[in-house]
């Protein structure tokens, strides 16, 4: 469905509230100012007319029907299509839901198309129209710069999160509270996929950064070198939480490897304790007539008197090693 429709002029929005399509394309064909269209989960139809209407590319519009797009950047003759990848992190589930924003530009229109766990764009939208409002002399280019801060801005939040669960990971490993790999292999998981999502973005905003598009305004262009700065601040800080994540289960299986160990240890120690009396006992147990020890007055007091002694000492020789 459409979200919103806006046509901007002379730096500010010239109707209250969303105009029609028919109203939208008058507007594109006068050569002034821009329109800004925005829709959420729109139908295959819905999504049809409006490449129609603006005409869009057919492959990028085949791309937006089917959705689950890398993040990426192309041009068609004068056209440029943006696909990006919004998150947003669900402490309880400790799960990171991801959602997708299509950006259709053109000459006198920029199109967004959000598919599932999307970015609220009417923040950025509402920063356009105030604090930035200079930036609408860029045209379209300022629409893809203002969705483009929302959603690298909204990674922030989805990073913090998960350091959040892997510092309570780390405590619980080195704090001896059970076995925790599933919960990390999990987050692990989670921002292995994240990464996915924040680096193929590098790519496409180092190129708007470096002038790849000479349809993007030099004054617009360090705008888009801040987002590039914020995205590869967030990329980094992934890339160290994906090394944080293999070291604690690393050391996580190390410390259930030593508690085997002292486990299997203290079985060890307390059979070799064990074994010492039965032998003995084994032996004065035998049914033989001519053993010495069997005529003493104190031989049984004694045999118990050698078991004894040899299992004291065979326990402090443990608790010395530590095996105990």
């Amino acid at each position: 469905m459409i979200v919103d429709c806006a046509y901007y002029k002379d730096r500010q929005r010239q109707h209250e509230g969303p105009i029609g399509l028919d109203r939208a394309l008058e507007h594109v064909k006068s050569g002034q100012g821009f329109v800004w269209l925005g829709m959420l989960e729109p139908t295959e139809d819905e999504l049809a007319a409006a490449g129609r209407a603006f005409d869009l590319p057919k492959l990028a519009v085949e791309d937006t029907v089917q959705a689950h797009q890398r993040p990426k950047l192309e041009e068609y003759e004068g056209h440029f299509f943006i696909v990006l990848k919004t998150a947003r992190y669900d402490q309880a589930e400790e799960r990171v839901h991801f959602g997708e924003i299509h950006i259709f530009l053109g000459r006198g229109y920029a199109i967004t198309v959000r598919h599932g766990e999307a970015s609220d764009l009417k923040p950025a939208r509402q920063r356009l129209e105030g604090q930035y409002s200079e930036l609408l002399d860029a045209g379209p280019a300022a629409v893809a710069w203002a969705v483009l801060d929302q959603v690298v801005d909204d990674y922030e939040p989805v990073t913090a999160g998960i350091d959040d669960d892997i510092e309570e990971v780390e405590e619980d490993v080195f704090t001896s509270k059970g076995d925790s790999s599933q919960r990390i292999y999990f987050l692990k998981r989670e921002v292995i996929e994240f990464h996915r999502s924040v680096f193929p973005l590098l790519g496409p905003l180092e190129a708007l950064e470096h002038g790849a598009y000479p349809v993007i305004p030099d004054g617009l262009r360090r705008y888009f070198r801040d987002v590039a700065d914020h995205s590869r601040r967030v990329d980094e800080q992934v890339h160290s939480q994906r090394e944080l994540l293999t070291s604690i289960l690393e050391a996580n299986l190390s410390l259930i490897g030593v508690q085997q160990n002292k486990a299997v240890q203290a079985i060890s120690a307390w059979a070799a304790i064990i074994a010492v009396p039965t032998f003995l006992a084994s032996i004065w147990g035998m049914n033989f007539e001519h053993m010495p020890e069997l005529g003493l007055v104190f031989g049984y007091p004694l045999a118990l008197f050698g078991m004894l002694t040899s299992t004291l000492l065979l326990f402090r020789f443990f608790r010395r090693i530590k095996w105990l």
